[in-house]
């Protein structure tokens, strides 16, 4: 699987006055398509927390292009870009599916961390469940 989809239609409260997506929601937004992306790859945050692993977002980026409004359903494609030793690298877009319009792009950094919050390495075979989100 190369790009994890999630389609979200914008709720009232997620409006700044002007009518559009305030700006806080987008990251909200692509948390929740990253968490549905590794729940698809078997790496469900809770069950990484039974194994005391935390995926710590560590440095994020948002490129805003275009608002969104109530009136659009949004498309966020999910796409894991690099994985090393002990942390991946994301890039995430948010697309209005009435014209395929990007409206916002994301690009993060991920480590993993023990449920304490310090890095740690891996358990064995984890790092390779993330070849599902890889494209090719």
């Amino acid at each position: 699987m190369a790009t994890h989809a999630t389609q979200i239609v914008p709720r009232f409260g997620e409006l700044d006055p002007y009518n559009h997506v305030n700006h806080a929601v987008y990251v909200s937004y692509f948390e929740a398509a990253r968490c549905l992306a590794l729940e698809s790859a078997d790496l469900a945050l809770p069950d990484l927390s039974d194994q005391d692993v935390q995926i710590v977002v560590t440095n994020l980026e948002v490129r805003f292009r275009a608002p969104a409004t109530a009136r659009d359903t949004l498309r966020v494609e999910t796409e894991l870009v690099e994985r090393r030793r002990a942390s991946t690298r994301w890039q995430q877009r948010i697309i209005r599916e009435s014209d395929d319009a990007v409206l916002v792009e994301g690009q993060l950094t991920a480590a993993i961390c023990d449920n304490n919050g310090r890095p740690r390495r891996p358990p064995p075979g984890l790092m390779d469940k993330f070849d599902a989100l890889t494209p090719g």
